[in-house]
């Protein structure tokens, strides 16, 4: 016996168009018990200009074996938890309250790390694995969007 899905693929379609149409990253429609959410990845390129050189008289010596510093980590840093949708990121459940992890905090799989809140609905984000937290990337309050580094577990 076939089982009719209750998610029209027709639906599906119309939701996929109208992100294109209106270039937004996500889209969700809830229906009684039915909800279905629509994202795509979008990729911004930035470009930033050089600044301008500046006279110096005599160049510093650069150190031989001075260690390249990383830059902000990416979503594509192996241990970094991103935003599953688009919202405005929380670091403490209440103004008032501690976050829930600083850097060098040690949290369990599961544990609660952030709120994203997203039209009006508080969303728990929990540490998708067990490890140190090395980074938090970004400030109580701000606006993420989806796939969005929040933070690094290593």
């Amino acid at each position: 016996m076939a089982t009719k899905s209750p998610i029209d693929p027709e639906l599906v379609r119309e939701l996929a168009e109208l992100l294109n149409q209106t270039d937004l990253t996500e889209i969700e429609v809830e229906k009684g018990d039915l909800r279905v959410r629509v994202a795509r990845n979008v990729t911004a390129n930035f470009q930033v200009p050089a600044a301008a050189p500046m006279a110096v008289a005599a160049p510093a010596p650069a150190p031989a074996a001075a260690p390249v510093a990383d830059a902000k980590p990416t979503a594509a840093h192996p241990g970094a938890v991103t935003s599953p949708m688009v919202g405005t990121a929380y670091r403490r459940p209440s103004p008032d309250a501690k976050p829930f992890v600083e850097i060098g905090s040690v949290v369990k799989q599961g544990e609660r790390i952030f709120l994203v809140e997203a039209m009006k609905t508080f969303n728990d984000i929990v540490a998708p694995r067990a490890g140190k937290v090395t980074a938090i990337l970004v400030e109580d309050g701000q606006p993420v969007e989806y796939g969005e580094p929040l933070l690094v577990i290593e």
